[in-house]
């Protein structure tokens, strides 16, 4: 279904490490092909080392910087870099800057009734030992 997403319409999950707003997934605009999120990464916060399995990742930097890991490696990315990530690819983002992170994320296909996919691996070597 076609529809307008105006930003007053976006759900937001507050997380322990950052807030996703919902910009567009199967709930709000009944897309199953990809989802789109609006990803917030307070100073000092990330979202730690996960997967998903069925999905292809793409992280844009829209403000601020963040510590990017795909597997065991890591590079900076400030704004208007991204990240590509491949179905079921280990990755982590950190906010090691001094300002709120703000970060546009597209994750295709759509996978369930909320169109995300996530497996935690931030506790299994060696994963748990890099930062």
């Amino acid at each position: 279904m076609s529809t307008f997403v105006k930003q007053a319409d976006i759900a937001v999950d507050n997380l322990d490490w950052g807030d996703i707003g919902w910009r567009a997934r199967p709930a709000n605009t009944g897309c199953k092909t990809f989802v789109v999120m609006d990803v917030s990464l307070e100073p000092g916060f990330g979202h730690d080392f996960h997967k998903h399995p069925d999905q292809d990742e793409m992280i844009i930097v829209k403000a601020g910087q963040i510590e990017q890991w795909i597997g065991e490696e890591h590079t900076m990315l400030a704004v208007g870099d991204s990240v590509y990530l491949d179905a079921d690819v280990v990755h982590a983002s950190f906010n090691v800057g001094s300002e709120t992170a703000h970060l546009q994320v597209v994750l295709a296909p759509a996978v369930g009734d909320e169109g995300y996919q996530l497996v935690d691996v931030s506790a299994e070597q060696p994963w748990a030992s890099l930062r």
